[in-house]
Formats: C-alpha cells, sequence, structure tokens
C-alpha cells in the first residue's frame, strides 16, 4: 500500500507526462529582454534569449526590426534552443528591436520587443575652450559637453590636475555632467576638466580644461562701458 505523500509524487508525474504528450500551440517560458552590450567587450557574442514549449515544437525564428534575420545567409547568426547567438556583433548591422516567433501547427505566437543596443563612449573634440572670467562671490556653472555615446554616464571634474571635490560651493549634476561653483573665491582660480565614464563599458574619458579667472571690477567696469558704447 502506497503512503498519501506517495500517491501525491505519483500523480503529480503523471500530470506532468500527460501535458508533455498533449497537443497545444507554442508558449513562452522566457521571452527576450533588452541588452546593453560594451563594444569593448572581450566575449565578443550576445545572447538574445527565448524559451518556448510546445506539442509538436515549435520552430523559432527572429525578426530585427521587423524583418526576418536570415540564419543560413549570415554565419554570425545561430539559434541554439530557442535562443538567439550573435558572433562578432556589429553595432551598425546588429543594434535595433528583435523579437523571437514561434510556430507550430496550432499557431505563432510573438515576443515582446528586446532592444539590443552597445555601450561605447567617444573621445572629446580636440579644440581649446574658452576661458570664463567671473567676479569674485558671484556664482557660476561650467559645461561638459559629453562627447558621442551610449550607455549611461557618471561624471567628475578634476581642478588643477586634483579631483575637484563636492561640498557646500560645488556641484556636479549627474544629468548634464555641469558643474556648480557658488560664490566663486580666489582659491577657486585654475583649470577645470570634466571626466566622463560609461558605467557600462568603464571606459573614462577627460575633456579639454576650462581656465577659470577672476574678473576685478576694473575690467568688468571698461567692458560695461564698452557695451554701452556699442549700444549706441
Amino acid at each position: 500500500m502506497r503512503l498519501p505523500w506517495e500517491l501525491l509524487v505519483l500523480q503529480s508525474f503523471m500530470l506532468c507526462l500527460a501535458d508533455d504528450y498533449t497537443l497545444h500551440g507554442p508558449i513562452f517560458i522566457q521571452e527576450p529582454s533588452h541588452v546593453m552590450f560594451p563594444l569593448d567587450s572581450e566575449e565578443k557574442k550576445v545572447k538574445l534569449s527565448c524559451e518556448v514549449k510546445g506539442n509538436p515544437k515549435p520552430h523559432i525564428r527572429w525578426k530585427l526590426n521587423g524583418t526576418d534575420v536570415d540564419i543560413g545567409m549570415d554565419f554570425r547568426y545561430s539559434v541554439v534552443e530557442g535562443s538567439l547567438l550573435i558572433n562578432n556583433p556589429n553595432k551598425t548591422q546588429d543594434a535595433g528591436m528583435y523579437q523571437c516567433i514561434a510556430t507550430n501547427s496550432f499557431g505563432t505566437i510573438v515576443s515582446r520587443e528586446a532592444k539590443l543596443q552597445f555601450a561605447y563612449l567617444e573621445n572629446f573634440k580636440p579644440r581649446t575652450r574658452s576661458t570664463v572670467s567671473v567676479r569674485q562671490g558671484q556664482g557660476m556653472v561650467l559645461l561638459c559637453g559629453p562627447p558621442a555615446h551610449s550607455g549611461e554616464l557618471s561624471y567628475a571634474w578634476i581642478f588643477n590636475e586634483y579631483p575637484s571635490y563636492q561640498d557646500n560651493r560645488r556641484f556636479v549634476s549627474q544629468e548634464t555632467g555641469n558643474l556648480y561653483i557658488a560664490k566663486v573665491e580666489k582659491s577657486d582660480v585654475g583649470n577645470y576638466t570634466c571626466v566622463v565614464t560609461n558605467t557600462v563599458t568603464n571606459q573614462k574619458v577627460l575633456g579639454p580644461p576650462t581656465p577659470l579667472i577672476l574678473r576685478n571690477d576694473v575690467q568688468y567696469q571698461l567692458l560695461s562701458g564698452e557695451e554701452l558704447m556699442e549700444s549706441r
């Protein structure tokens, strides 16, 4: 005589077997998710996951931006147990929206869209930045202007070759990278360099230095007078 728990286990096993042999359309077990792939990755392979069950066994194909991915025409693509593998991925050819499509004799299902993006960070353009002149005690902002990129960025600044710390007078916006200084002092005079880091690739680039100088009242008065004369 079997024990109650043995009967429960046996019943569950029989139900699983029955489910495996029941004819039905394709059902997603796992749909693809967005992927951010570092361009400088040593792995050189992207995987977009897709897992499907069905009876008969579904046929899996993929679309990129609404167009079928031709596995036979491009050796870089392969489908392994439903998932799409891309060898030596290329930003120009492979970036975009992917969908997994599963079909058997009972019907077809289409996955949600999964975006493949390539994380990168270009260098700043080699150009000299204009000197910023400000009167002592005034507030000011230094613009970072990050270079072309894909992937989340973090920002910091270097002041005269040393990291510029944040305090009650200095603030670095992690949205724009700009450095804000309240009530500029003589000790703030020097060169400021924006440091941009791609948090996906950990790549770091430095912008061209921006000189900051103090404008004295005589200079300010002369400039104001010249501007007034020009306005006439």
